[in-house]
């Protein structure tokens, strides 16, 4: 796992990935507590927005790998 995390690039992935599954589980964990909420719009723009920052996120990752001249597989 060390000699994976060591490049940057595979580092930027892996944080990308915790906060995906905080997210979801944060979600997940309002859901069960507070599911009346979960019927306006208002939950739609918001995990929308996420999706909208993390594929910005992940797209600034291939663009640094574009960048370095990585080959992207």
């Amino acid at each position: 796992m060390r000699g994976y995390l060591e490049s940057d690039t595979a580092f930027y992935v892996a944080v990308g990935g915790f906060i995906t599954a905080l997210f979801v589980l944060g979600l997940g964990t309002f859901a069960v507590t507070n599911p009346e909420s979960l019927r306006g719009t208002e939950i739609v723009g918001f995990v929308a927005g996420f999706g909208l920052f993390m594929a910005v996120y992940f797209i600034s990752i291939l663009v640094h790998r574009l960048e370095d001249g990585f080959d992207v597989e």
